[in-house]
């Protein structure tokens, strides 16, 4: 199979993954699409498949926020989703400075880096917009660690997230290395052996 074939299932494998969390609450934010388009950026050069993440969270967020005005009375803003789509950009960036000296190292840094982007920008938002969190630095924390009380606690979905990361990074990575482990395997057919 194509290299290319494997990363456009992942991350349309990633989309799929994301909108059918909302029916196990405990995957809540383990999410494969910042790690994909971080990956995505690290292995590939044609740019275009760098779109694919952006499309498959568009999509999502489509979805859920339709879901979320059904089942809780809430939907999300547009600056909230261009937030998640300025995030999935950061994540390409970051892929893009670890494409240029790849190694074991680096994509964990980059994977963690990405994570980190995506909690802090995202918690950072709603500190800003929400009304419930004083305007701060302790009402900025509280946003980044408890969050609301009726909630779980934001560390939980950081935690979640920071999993999600790693776990689909590693998927990625394996899923690479095997594509190109098997190309170079393939048997050549020449002439010669007929």
């Amino acid at each position: 199979m194509k290299t290319n074939t494997i990363a456009l299932a992942l991350i349309l494998g990633a989309a799929l993954w994301r909108i059918g969390s909302v029916f196990a609450p405990a995957l809540s934010n383990i999410a494969p699409i910042t790690a994909l388009a971080f990956c995505g950026a690290v292995y590939f050069t044609d740019r275009r498949l760098w779109l694919v993440p952006f499309a498959g969270l568009m999509l999502s967020d489509v979805w859920l926020n339709h879901y979320h005005a059904v089942e809780f009375g809430y939907t999300w803003s547009a600056g909230e989703m261009l937030l998640r789509l300025a995030c999935i950009a950061a994540a390409l960036g970051v892929g893009r400075l670890v494409a240029r000296r790849r190694n074991g190292l680096t994509l964990l840094v980059g994977a963690l880096g990405s994570a980190l982007i995506f909690y802090v920008g995202t918690n950072t938002a709603s500190w800003a917009v929400d009304p419930y969190y004083p305007k701060t630095v302790a009402g900025w924390c509280q946003a980044l660690t408890v969050g609301h009380p009726e909630f779980p606690c934001t560390l939980w979905f950081f935690r979640n997230t920071l999993l999600g990361d790693l776990l689909f990074t590693g998927l990625f990575v394996l899923s690479i290395k095997l594509a190109s482990a098997r190309k170079t395997a393939a048997p050549t057919r020449s002439f010669l052996h007929v």
